[in-house]
This record gives structure tokens, sequence and C-alpha cells, in this order.
């Protein structure tokens, strides 16, 4: 028996319209006695052929959708589509030897995200399907993209939802410090001990748009993880930058990555926990020009939804109150579950609790390699606003 697994009537419209995963809640029968990780024809309730997926039996997302057509899962399928994701890339970044290079349903290859650093690849997989073909992954990229390593950097919770451990490591290769750089600023990568896949390329036109802003102004960078605003507000000619994180080995990084551009003497990093430093700072009476907000994800599920938006909303209301008249608020959520509507509401609510006017002056998202499919509100993670606060 053809292994295959079968919506409730009603439940393929989603599916028909783009979006990618099945939910095991619209699930009317799985056939042919499948496993986890194997690759299941899609059928509506009539038995009508919709697709090809991975498939799971114990994961709230039972199948995810690789394909609307008949066709094989095979090397020439990857193939096939990381070509065509690296061909979009180019594009954007031409010149560029640093980009995501496949970002998971939104390149149609769901559960896998792959980033390039110059002449080494960094991988992720979030389904267990995915991760059964890493191996066949990486015979794809090694041909397309001759890199001198591969990683992979499997250690997101989120793994957990389908039974996988948490683990990273060198997949191909061998693996060392590699140094990219954003318009005229440098920064030393670590592949296998750095934030995500070794850096947050999701954030990188956000930080080359604050940039424009920093000019004379005294920066504050919170969640400044390798540095990334920071630096690139005292590149500008910010007349004071002090970034803070938890993370001692982040600020350690941040300082060597100044250091490698020169830029010690006109910004600092401190260890520190972000919403005290905050507090401190107010009762201090200290004031900045420029701060931003860019922290990890306040939630990974649906049910924390409401502690997210107050974790939200406390930080934002005592920058707010750091900020000198005509400052600016760079604010960012990258959790998917917190919608654009619902961060507006926290900004809103933030502006009231601290006594502060605030005008929303651009709104925007992930850079262009972090691309969004309209059909899937899931893969629009990242909001980020800059406001003018009187």
């Amino acid at each position: 028996m053809r292994k295959q697994l079968l919506l409730k009537k009603h439940e393929d419209k989603r599916i028909r319209s783009g979006h990618l995963w099945v939910f095991s809640n619209e699930v009317k029968e799985v056939r042919g006695d499948p496993q986890a990780g194997d690759i299941l024809e899609l059928r509506d309730h009539a038995g009508k052929f919709l697709g090809k997926g991975f498939y799971h039996p114990k994961s709230l997302i039972a199948l995810r959708l690789l394909t609307q057509d008949d066709e094989d899962i095979d090397f020439q399928f990857f193939e096939r589509r990381i070509h065509l994701a690296l061909q979009m890339r180019k594009k954007f970044y031409p010149s560029s030897g640093t980009f995501r290079l496949v970002h998971g349903e939104s390149d149609f290859l769901p559960g896998l995200v792959v980033d390039r650093y110059e002449e080494y690849i960094s991988i992720q997989t979030f389904s267990l399907g995915m991760e059964m073909r890493t191996t066949l992954i990486c015979d794809v990229l090694e041909p397309l993209l001759h890199p001198k390593g591969i990683v992979e950097r499997n250690e997101s919770p989120l793994r957990e939802l389908e039974g996988m451990e948490s683990r990273k490591g060198v997949l191909r290769g061998t693996i060392s410090l590699v140094t990219i750089t954003e318009s005229d600023v440098k920064f030393e990568i670590d592949l296998l001990e750095g934030q995500k896949t070794g850096f947050f390329l999701d954030q990188r036109e956000n930080r080359l748009h604050v940039r424009q802003l920093a000019k004379d102004r005294r920066v504050l960078d919170c969640f400044c993880n390798d540095g990334g605003f920071a630096l690139h507000a005292a590149r500008a000619g910010a007349s004071k930058v002090l970034g803070i994180d938890v993370s001692a080995s982040a600020v350690r990084r941040a300082r060597n990555n100044a250091a490698i551009n020169e830029l010690g003497p006109h910004c600092t990093f401190a260890e520190g926990d972000a919403f005290e430093f905050l507090i401190q700072a107010a009762a201090d009476g200290e004031t900045y020009d420029l701060i931003i907000l860019d922290p990890p994800s306040f939630t990974k599920s649906r049910k924390n939804i409401a502690s997210a938006k107050r974790g939200y909303k406390e930080i934002n209301a005592n920058a707010l109150r750091l900020l000198s008249p005509g400052g600016i608020l760079a604010t960012a959520s990258c959790s998917h579950h917190i919608t654009r509507d619902d961060f507006a509401a926290v900004i809103a609510s933030s502006a009231a609790e601290a006594r502060r006017k605030v005008q929303l002056i651009d709104w925007r998202g992930a850079a262009p390699d972090h691309p969004v499919l309209p059909a899937m509100p899931e893969t629009e993670y990242l909001k980020f606003a800059l406001c003018h606060v009187q």
C-alpha cells in the first residue's frame, strides 16, 4: 500500500492556498504504516492528490509539504530547490558571500535553514524528515558552493517537538573563524559558538538603516550580541555607544569586533541584564538619543503570548523613559507568535505607561534573504519598528 495521509473534509483549503503545514487535528487517515520522517502522499478527504511531504506521527505538524507535484524527493529535487534559492540571493547580494541561502518553508524546503558565511556553511534542521536527509543536503551543497567546511547548529528547543536531540559540530571539511563584512564593518564569526547559525543575518538591512540615524547621538544597544547595531552606530559617528548583553561570550566577541574595526575607543560593551540595566539607568538619570532593543524571542508557543507581551511592554516602556526628546527607539520582536498588530499595540501601551508621545516612522522586517510566504503568516517572524519619541 502506498504511504498516504488523507485530510478531513474541508481541511484542504489552507493547503491549496499555499500553506505548507498539515496539523494533526486535520488528519482523517494515514495509510501504509509510515514511520516518522517518511515521505507521504498528501490527499484530500476524497483521495485527490495534493502533494508530498515529510510525516511525523507524534508532532503537532503531522506533515510538512515539500511539493504539490508527483515527483521524487531525491538528490535532483534538493539540487533544484537549493539552486533556485541561490539564484534569488544573488539578485539581492550579487557581491556578497554571506547570506541565508535556505530559509525553510519560505524556500519550499520546510524545516531546513542554510546560512553561507563566505567559504563556510552552517545548517539547521527543524524536522526529522529533513534531518534524516542531512547527508544528501551536504552532497548537494558541496559541488554547488565548494565550501571549506559545513557545520550543524542543531541546538534549537523546537527540535524537541519532533523528538530530536540538540547537537552541534562539523559535518564536512574543517572550520575556522571567518570574517564577514557589512558595508565597511567587519565581524569575526565563530560558527560553532556564535548565536543561531553563527550570526544574526536577518537584521543586516536594519543595522544599515539605523546607522543612518546614529551620527552625533548617544546610542544604547540592548541585547547587543556580537555588536552589530552598536558597531554600525560607532562607524557612523555616534558620540557615545554602549552595548549590553547578558552573555559573557557575546560581550567578548563584540569587544573583539570593535578592536578589529578600530572602534574600541568609540564603542564600549558591558555584560548585564538589559531589563535591570534600563531600570538602573533611569534611576541614575541617564539619557540616550537612540536606543536599540533586539531581544531574543520571548515566546516559542501560543500559550505564552500574554507573558511575552508583558515582557515586551516592560522593556519598551523602560527604554522610552531613557530617551531624550526627539530620540529614536528601534525595537524588534523575533517571535512569529507576536503579530504586527500585537507588536504595534505593545509599542502604544509602552508609550502610554512611560508617558511619552511616540510616532511610528518606519516598519520593517527581515532582510530579503529571509523571504515571507504570504500564505504562511508563521514565516513573518521579525518585526522591526523605528519610532520618533517626544
